[in-house]
């Protein structure tokens, strides 16, 4: 995008912000409110890209640069921060991150981007200790992503499992320490259990290296494409159907996508 385009669009924003003749809707937002929004943009850019959809990419590109603009507005009406200060900050990163590229004197010639990275968080981490960081990391995340972030952490300070046996022994036991919670009918401890179950997945798709965001994904296309097929032969009328039907034509979908994978 050709600076002055970028110049006109954050004059547009910034109309939108005006006190008096603004958009309501963007005049009362937050950082804190925005969250949502940006994490949606981001996952729909990330949809378009897999669809590889070029207009489609063009348009949630797009909304996910609205995001930042839009933050950044909101920072530089409480004097914080501007906009230039986020693309100068990243522009000296990058620089600073490729000194082999970039002329550059400093200590970090000829390392790597994720030593120089590494190097640059020393003195914070110094000071700070590694559970705090990822707190602060993993804050406002999606919870899968947050247990990634931790498993990979984890695994960098030699918290790692032993063996395969060791790492689905620890899987059984988070199960069946699941289904004596459920058994007392003790909810709180269950959720509690459920989630180190799908602790200690994510733990197992990291060691295997698998992503579970991809394979998660999968499963819901898979399931809303079986899920379809029934809708389709049943002309949309599932509610009112027998166990035995709806177990038929499941099984049918099943069979009939699994036939279509395989020619393609």
């Amino acid at each position: 995008m050709k600076s002055n385009a970028m110049i006109e669009l954050r004059k547009v924003i910034s109309r939108l912000r005006d006190p008096l003749n603004g958009c309501p809707w963007d005049i009362k937002q937050t950082h804190t409110s925005l969250i949502p929004y940006v994490l949606e943009e981001a996952y729909e850019v990330v949809n378009a890209i897999e669809s590889n959809d070029e207009k489609g990419m063009t348009e949630e590109l797009g909304d996910l640069l609205l995001q930042v603009i839009l933050h950044a507005q909101i920072a530089e009406e409480e004097n914080r921060f501007t906009f230039d200060d986020i693309v100068k900050e990243l522009k000296n990163k990058l620089i600073r991150r490729h000194p082999n590229i970039f002329e550059s004197t400093s200590k970090f010639k000829g390392l790597s981007w994720s030593e120089i990275k590494m190097l640059e968080k020393e003195a914070i981490q110094s000071e700070t200790p590694i559970t705090d960081e990822a707190k602060r990391k993993i804050r406002q995340q999606p919870a899968m992503n947050g247990a990634i972030y931790i498993s990979w952490k984890a695994k960098d300070l030699g918290l790692e499992w032993v063996s395969n046996d060791h790492i689905w022994d620890k899987f059984n036991e988070e199960v069946e320490e699941l289904k004596e919670a459920l058994l007392q009918k003790d909810m709180t401890n269950a959720e509690e259990e459920l989630g180190d179950v799908i602790f200690t997945l994510i733990n197992i798709a990291r060691w295997y290296n698998l992503s579970p965001e991809r394979g998660l994904k999968k499963t819901n296309n898979k399931f809303l494409n079986r899920l379809s097929y029934m809708e389709s032969k049943l002309k949309g009328k599932i509610l009112g159907q027998s166990k035995k039907q709806l177990e038929f034509l499941w099984q049918e979908a099943k069979k009939m996508m699994s036939i279509k994978k395989n020619i393609n």
